[in-house]
């Protein structure tokens, strides 16, 4: 975690570094840098449970195979970029929003755009203006959809197809954070498609076995169907496919001191292979 002295870019943009390929990739929860006038009341430790802590870097293979990565800098409990933005709690607001607002589950669950929970603690001890929230619309939540959406445009247009990937990591708890009461084991990885609406299949499939092939836990769709960039990107019946991948965090980290575990190295070679794997595999679409 990192206090911004100043203001800082909203992403960062990793291109490809050799033949381009239509795989756009991003990673919209993984920013360590808090703006200094964030104003929650919550200690770092809990503060930083909302990141996605090292995604950008265990799929640094990303360029290096023809795809493109848009990594957020900023925090999602600030502003987040996977959250639409009429998905606010009125509840947290110092005055009436002044157009219609859609609250989604996530809101309800104190995470939607802005968060009002961490941890089941309450993220501020104050009500939040208009124009604090307009800014962080504006500055950062804004740039990042233009950057992404970019990337997407640009590659559909040049190869009539684009195969979006949306990178995540997941507590180990998830399913006690999501309230859902079950004795299931959260799996190693959650491939989330909408329940088959936002990408072909075989882009699940063509993942689910590589990660099963080296001994890891998939599920699809449990308890993570994908949120608003998946469902604003997907449309596979105009070649434009949008899956989103939650990885373990005991996988590869602490979760209470946010240090890398001695998984990280093998994690994150897996994931580079899966890279390559994944290239081939958008490249065989194009043929």
């Amino acid at each position: 975690m990192k206090i911004a002295d100043s203001d800082f870019a909203p992403f960062v943009l990793s291109t490809p570094a050799g033949n381009a390929i239509p795989l756009v990739c991003d990673s919209p929860h993984s920013g360590v840098i808090y703006p200094r006038d964030f104003g929650s009341c919550l200690p770092e430790a809990i503060l930083r449970s909302g990141e996605d802590t090292y995604v950008e870097e265990l799929w640094r293979a990303i360029p290096a195979v023809g795809g493109s990565l848009v990594a957020a800098n900023f925090p999602r409990t600030y502003i987040d970029p996977n959250r639409e933005i009429t998905d606010i709690d009125a509840t947290m607001l110092a005055e009436p929003w002044p157009t219609e607002l859609r609250p989604s589950e996530k809101t309800r669950l104190g995470t939607g755009l802005i968060w009002r929970l961490a941890r089941k603690q309450a993220m501020y001890d104050r009500k939040l203006s208009l124009a604090e929230i307009e800014n962080r619309i504006r500055r950062f939540h804004q740039p990042y959809h233009a950057a992404l959406s970019r990337q997407i445009e640009e590659a559909y247009g040049k190869f009539g197809g684009v195969w979006h990937l949306n990178l995540h990591s997941m507590p180990a708890n998830s399913y006690e954070l999501l309230e859902i009461d079950t004795d299931k084991q959260l799996a190693d990885f959650v491939l989330g498609d909408h329940d088959g609406r936002t990408c072909d299949p075989a882009l699940v499939e063509t993942i689910e076995t590589f990660l099963t092939g080296r001994g890891y836990a998939v599920a699809r769709n449990d308890p993570f169907k994908g949120v608003a960039l998946i469902a604003r990107i997907g449309r596979p019946a105009e070649n434009r496919h949008s899956l989103q991948i939650e990885v373990n965090r005991k996988l590869y980290m602490d979760e209470n001191s946010y240090e890398k575990s001695s998984g990280f190295d093998a994690l994150q070679q897996s994931l580079s292979l899966l890279s390559a794997h994944l290239a081939k595999f958008v490249r065989a679409q194009l043929a």
